[in-house]
């Protein structure tokens, strides 16, 4: 007997009649050793083959969805979080670290002593905190207040310790570290008998800022306690601010170059002006 079917009629061009061939052949519908496009239609038809949508994502869409992702394991909400993950790793047009990031995130989507941390905050519990970094030292902090934050698009858990060697910070700061969550992949935590503190240790920071800044700057109400317009000189706006941690405090102002100068507290101003100082000799040692 006769195979009994119906026909259709295609319109295309050459060209693209030889990418459908193309097709057929890569997926082995043929007929015979010849490409056949009614198999490969047919193959579409009854779902054998799936029609996907282009690979055309821009990196300006991959990188919104990354930080809605960061956002919701920030906000607690790690199923939605591992959603979008597996959405963005369908993608081809990820970049090898960021595909890595998300693999390892889908591997394990919350780390158990993160979970562990937050509760203690929450309780404002005190607690002993010890971890292996990726040099394979050992650090063990006795936290006494913390909090989970971003800085630079990086979470951070900035807390108040016990411990002070090592630090680097002002000596009136040397009880605050800021450990980054994603260099720690296990940690050791238990609670302790001791007072949670309020908040971590502040220094009063005093910086002018000139020209088109001064004007534009947005007030950080939460961390200013001055914010005014000088008459002498004019148009240099006086900020007094609050600054628990020196290392972010110094990338903020160097990006604002010329148009930002630190007045107080000196050894402050005082290493700035050794990193800008390193900065000219930087530029200056070819000459």
């Amino acid at each position: 007997m006769s195979r009994k079917g119906f026909s259709i009629t295609l319109s295309v061009k050459e060209q693209d009649k030889a990418h459908l061939e193309a097709l057929a052949l890569e997926f082995g519908l043929t007929w015979g050793d010849r490409p056949n496009i009614s198999k490969l239609i047919e193959a579409i038809a009854r779902r054998q083959l799936v029609i996907a949508t282009n690979h055309d994502w821009s990196k300006e869409r991959i990188t919104a969805l990354n930080r809605a992702r960061t956002a919701l394991v920030d906000a607690g909400q790690i199923e939605v979080a591992v959603a979008i993950t597996q959405l963005l790793l369908e993608r081809s047009e990820l970049t090898l670290p960021l595909r890595n990031e998300l693999e390892q995130f889908i591997a394990r989507p919350a780390l158990p002593w993160r979970v562990e941390v937050e509760r203690y905050i929450l309780r404002q519990q005190p607690f002993q905190l010890s971890y292996q970094d990726a040099a394979e030292r050992i650090w063990n902090f006795t936290i006494r207040y913390a909090e989970i934050v971003t800085h630079e698009d990086r979470q951070y858990l900035d807390c108040w310790c016990d411990e002070t060697i090592g630090n680097q910070d002002l000596p009136e700061l040397m009880h605050n570290w800021c450990l980054r969550i994603d260099r720690i992949s296990d940690a050791a935590i238990v609670p302790i008998s001791a007072q949670w503190r309020s908040g971590l240790d502040r220094i009063l920071v005093e910086l002018h800022l000139l020209g088109g800044l001064a004007f534009a700057y947005q007030s950080k109400s939460t961390l200013d306690q001055v914010n005014e317009w000088l008459i002498d000189p004019p148009q240099v706006r006086r900020i007094v601010r609050q600054v628990s941690n020196t290392f972010w405090f110094t990338r903020e102002v160097l990006r604002y170059g010329k148009d930002c100068e630190v007045m107080t507290p000196e050894n402050l101003r005082h290493r700035i002006k050794q990193e800008v100082m390193a900065l000219y000799d930087r530029y200056n040692a070819e000459l």
